[in-house]
């Protein structure tokens, strides 16, 4: 695992380019997978790859 692996919220926020809040929020909520290392939320971006697969499948399931 290299450093480019883990994100940031201000790095996922640029990476599915919404704001930081929104990020924040999501990971709050449990919307994405992320961890927490002491108060900083840290994401990995393989896991937040398939977070985006796994939501084009559900948007695709409930178009038909």
């Amino acid at each position: 695992m290299t450093d480019s692996d883990i994100m940031l919220i201000k790095e996922l926020a640029n990476y599915l380019k919404i704001a930081e809040k929104t990020a924040y929020r999501f990971a709050s909520e449990g919307k994405v997978p992320g961890f927490k290392v002491g108060s900083a939320w840290r994401f990995r971006k393989s896991e937040i790859d398939q977070w985006i697969k796994n939501q084009e499948l559900k948007a695709t399931e409930q178009q038909n």
